[in-house]
């Protein structure tokens, strides 16, 4: 029996979403929440045809399983300071911070970052509670560009400390 992909198409989508979700269950014999109108038409669709051309063979599933439990599949990423082939460490003491970098990624404090506006060579200080700029203590970095340029930036953009932007 061959499916009429268009015709079945075009009825699928004058359903409701309610009688997508039953036509869902009636097919795979599970119900089903989901809200996305697309997915559902195009998952029934696709059971319509499995059902009516025959699934995958017995050999095919068996492979498919055999694939899936031999994949070493990786959920969640390696953090970007540990190399993916590094194992783990043996010992309970956490890492080591960074000496280059602290306080959500900005040099430490007593560090004086610079950069070039207007062709003028500006450098800031990095104090343990702001940074200081010709004399003036600010909050924030952004705080610093703004008085500046006079108009808000991305501290961090603005004096390079996110790889990119910088000396301009």
């Amino acid at each position: 029996m061959k499916v009429n992909v268009p015709q079945e198409l075009a009825a699928l989508k004058r359903l409701t979403m309610r009688e997508l979700r039953g036509k869902f269950a009636e097919l795979f014999g599970e119900s089903t929440l989901a809200g996305n109108r697309t997915w559902l038409v195009r998952r029934i669709l696709w059971r319509m045809q499995a059902l009516a051309q025959g699934d995958l063979s017995e050999r095919a599933r068996q492979r498919a399983a055999e694939l899936a439990n031999d994949a070493d599949l990786r959920l969640v990423a390696p953090p970007p300071s540990q190399p993916a082939t590094a194992a783990a460490p043996s010992s309970s003491v956490p890492p080591a911070r960074s000496v280059q970098r602290s306080r959500n990624g900005l040099p430490p404090a007593g560090t004086v970052i610079g950069r070039v506006y207007k062709g003028q060579r500006l450098e800031v200080q990095v104090l343990a509670d702001g940074f200081e700029f010709q004399g003036t203590t600010y909050a924030s970095l952004s705080a610093v560009a703004q008085a500046i340029t006079g108009s808000h930036w991305n501290g961090r953009l603005s004096f390079g400390l996110n790889g990119k932007g910088g000396d301009r």
